[in-house]
């Protein structure tokens, strides 16, 4: 069955419900007059809807779509970047968090706040628009809607709501939307389960489709490499290039975690409209558990997926255009004789898109005031969250109008999500990481350690998205009245699945090869390395002592009880840029004048 009336009646619904909460909040309260309120929600936010909102805010329907999509093609090794969160999770709460108020500004100097600030914003526009167009996949695979109506339907709507209430209309549809997210992903784990009759049935044909494998360990980075997949060492040619290893997960997911958690506007801006250090840390330890969980059902989802079509793959069969549309493709398929069950569905994958981009929307604004306008104009706070209102509209339409380009980027929405995510969020994770942890760092250092980790980045990423890993086979052999048969690719057990071809490095064309075929799971991981130590090196290079300066407060919390130790309380003697005041615009991720966060509301 198609999407019919029942289904555009429960997805209007739900999307006028949130609409519904952006005005309530718009005509009551403080009317979001204040940027207190627009912003911070007023900083009295409870622990729970925060701590779904900061899943919500990354856990988007590029999550929804590009997990399932990639345990479905790639196996399950993506579930292992859950460990990763498990590690980050701890060092956001207690060596970020607590030193995250107009940060870059005080450490450094307003023009290193203001290439933070402008990287944020390409960051995040960049990424809204990939998530913009990920639920319109999901609409073409099961309406007959257009990709441009659907973008356009999307895009307004969370634009109008955002501008409209503000951070309380965020975190409360964030809270719906969550559980949206997960109404749709347990409802295709069900059927997958009810379909195949046990847990145990979808993994024996995961397992047999060489889709299980959790423990890949690339041993060596050269060309004789071998894995342990599941639980039995297989030969392979494994180094830099394989696109998910448990190295590559663990220690580039972790910089991707901290790099969106702890330095992220969109992120930050929901810990601190806690109102305080410890609600603050209580909301990112109550996510952990929530994101961890949408995480391995989404992975699992895709092994259900891949139970029903592991005859015939849909893609191979002409059913749908691209991977991502797997997950819509077989709710409509297997799930759409229930009356109104299709539009919940795409109304959980709408959800998250809209948690996401209200989010991303609503911090970007954020950023603009602070960083760019206030720094020119002077404005009375009535004004001031009037245009606030009217740079999140602007935002949101530049989305919407980038979003049209997305779908000519190669490779899948996961890919391009973690691409955006490691090429500008590495350097910029890097850049606080000089400063919360080297007390001799100074702004020269730090804007060069900037401006080079993210050049290299952006070209090592451009040039990467056009090499796409080997897949895992598939079988159209139970395709009923298919043109593709001839061409499908089945095995047994015993057979290994693709494996990347061997390294030959005769020339610099090689190296370049090699160079862009990375994976993207190490993006993060580079930008971070690049800023930080070439941050060092020139602040050493152009290092002269003056008298103290620096607040021991804007040091991770270890270097600052190092140096209260060994210096007193006092400011410290670190090198000071005489020719740069540090007097500039607000940090590009923490933004109110407050100093850094107490423990106290």
């Amino acid at each position: 069955m198609a999407f019919d009336w029942t289904d555009g009646i429960v997805l209007g619904v739900i999307l006028l419900i949130f609409l519904a909460i952006g005005l309530y909040y718009r005509f009551t309260g403080e009317r979001q007059k204040t940027l207190n309120e627009y912003f911070l929600g007023s900083k009295n936010a409870s622990c729970i809807p925060v701590a779904f909102s900061l899943m919500a805010s990354f856990m988007s329907a590029v999550t929804l779509l590009g997990v399932s999509s990639e345990n479905y093609r790639y196996g399950t090794q993506f579930a292992m970047i859950n460990l990763a969160y498990i590690i980050g999770t701890p060092y956001v709460a207690f060596l970020c968090l607590p030193v995250f108020f107009k940060y870059l500004s005080m450490r450094f100097n307003g023009a290193v706040s203001l290439v933070a600030s402008i990287c944020f914003s390409l960051q995040m526009v960049l990424y809204l628009s990939v998530v913009l167009y990920t639920p319109a996949l999901a609409l073409a695979a099961v309406t007959q809607l257009p990709l441009a109506i659907s973008i356009l339907c999307v895009g307004l709507c969370c634009t109008v709501y955002s501008a409209c209430g503000g951070m309380k209309a965020v975190l409360l549809t964030d809270l719906l939307q969550s559980l949206l997210m997960y109404t749709a992903v347990l409802g295709v784990v069900i059927k997958g389960v009810a379909e195949a009759g046990s847990f145990s049935e979808i993994w024996r044909v995961a397992d047999e489709g060489h889709r299980i494998e959790f423990f890949k360990l690339v041993v060596s980075f050269g060309v004789n490499s071998f894995t342990w997949k599941y639980f039995h060492p297989i030969s392979t040619s494994g180094d830099l290039r394989v696109r998910n290893t448990v190295w590559s997960l663990l220690i580039g997911g972790f910089f991707i975690y901290v790099s969106l958690y702890g330095v992220n506007q969109a992120q930050v801006q929901r810990l601190l409209s806690t109102g305080s250090l410890k609600q603050g840390q209580m909301a990112l330890f109550l996510q952990w558990p929530i994101l961890t969980t949408l995480s391995i059902t989404t992975c699992f989802s895709g092994l259900a997926i891949y139970y029903h079509y592991r005859d015939c793959d849909p893609l191979r069969d002409g059913r749908m255009e691209k991977p991502d549309q797997l997950l819509p493709l077989f709710v409509q398929e297997t799930m759409s004789w229930v009356p109104g069950l299709l539009g919940l569905f795409v109304a959980g994958i709408f959800s998250g898109t809209l948690s996401t981009i209200s989010s991303g929307i609503n911090s970007l604004a954020a950023v603009t005031v602070h960083d760019y306008i206030q720094t020119v104009l002077v404005l009375k706070e009535e004004r001031a969250s009037l245009v606030s209102t009217i740079i999140t509209l602007g935002y949101g339409m530049v989305c919407i109008g980038l979003a049209y380009l997305i779908q000519f980027m190669p490779g899948g929405v996961l890919q391009a999500s973690f691409t955006i995510f490691g090429v500008v969020g590495g350097p910029l994770f890097g850049l606080f990481t000089l400063g919360m942890w080297v007390p001799f760092a100074n702004s020269k250092g730090a804007m060069t350690g900037l401006l080079v980790s993210l050049a290299l980045c952006l070209w090592i990423g451009l040039g990467g998205t056009q090499v796409l890993p080997p897949e895992l086979p598939v079988s159209t052999d139970g395709c009923s009245n298919s043109t593709m048969n001839s061409s499908s690719i089945s095995f047994t057990s015993d057979e290994p699945p693709p494996t990347y071809p061997p390294v030959s490095i005769d020339n610099f064309g090689d190296v370049l090869n090699y160079i862009y075929s990375m994976s993207n799971m190490w993006y993060a991981c580079l930008g971070t390395c690049l800023s930080f130590f070439i941050g060092c090196i020139v602040s050493i290079c152009t290092l002269y002592w003056e008298h103290p300066s620096v607040d021991p407060k804007l040091f991770s919390p270890p270097v600052a009880w190092l140096y209260k130790r060994f210096h007193g309380t006092g400011s410290i003697g670190v090198p000071v840029d005489e020719d740069e005041p540090n007097n500039g615009p607000d940090s590009a991720i923490l933004l109110l004048k407050h100093g850094p966060m107490s423990d106290h509301a």
